[in-house]
C-alpha cells in the first residue's frame, strides 16, 4: 500500500510528498478528502473508524475520509477509498473544502486541506472491517445534538466541518 500523501500551500498547491505517519508526526499540511454520503430518508452514513487506526480509532466520523495518492486526483481518490473502505461507489460532488488543524494525544497532527464530496446511496455498505469498526445510518439534527452531548465519540474533522455540510445540502 502506498503510504505517500501529496504536501501542499496554504493554497492547496502540492509542493511536496512525505510519508504519511511523517507527515502527521510533523504536522505538515497535506491534502485530503472527506465523503458524506445520505440516504433518500436524509439520514447520513457513519463510520465507526477501525479500532487498530494510527488516529483516532474507535471514533465515528463521516462516511469516508482519506488522502489522495500522489499523481491522483482528488475525486478519483475518493471514489477508489470508498470502494475500498465502506463497499459501494456513488456519484459524489465536491461541495467546498476547508483547513483544519487538531492535535492528537498519541503526538500526532492532522493538518489538512480537506475537499469535502456529497453523494446518494440507499444501500448499506459493506464495509472493510480493517478501516471501519462498524456503520450506522443517523438523522442529521440528531446528530448535531449528540456532537453537542459526546462530543469525544467523534473524529476532529467531523465536528469542524459538520455544520459546512449542513448548510451546502439545506437540512434544517
Amino acid at each position: 500500500m502506498n503510504n505517500l500523501i501529496i504536501l501542499v500551500d496554504e493554497n492547496d498547491k502540492p509542493i511536496g510528498v512525505e510519508e504519511k505517519l511523517k507527515a502527521h508526526q510533523n504536522a505538515n499540511l497535506h491534502r485530503a478528502f472527506s465523503i458524506f454520503v445520505f440516504n433518500n430518508k436524509n439520514q447520513l452514513l457513519l463510520q465507526q473508524r477501525a479500532l487498530n487506526k494510527y488516529h483516532s480509532g474507535g471514533l465515528w466520523t463521516n462516511t469516508c475520509c482519506s488522502h489522495p495518492m500522489p499523481g491522483e486526483d482528488t475525486i478519483n481518490s475518493a471514489h477508489r477509498r470508498l470502494k475500498e473502505e465502506m463497499g459501494f461507489d456513488t456519484e459524489l460532488v465536491e461541495a467546498f473544502s476547508f483547513r483544519y488543524k487538531a492535535a492528537f494525544d498519541n503526538g500526532l497532527t492532522e493538518n489538512e486541506f480537506d475537499h469535502v464530496f456529497i453523494g446518494k446511496h440507499n444501500n448499506d455498505p459493506i464495509p472493510n472491517l480493517s478501516e471501519v469498526n462498524t456503520y450506522k445510518w443517523v438523522d442529521v439534527k440528531w446528530l448535531e445534538q449528540d456532537m453537542q452531548d459526546n462530543k469525544e465519540i467523534y473524529t476532529a474533522w467531523l465536528k469542524i466541518c459538520f455544520k459546512k455540510m449542513l448548510d451546502y445540502i439545506k437540512i434544517d
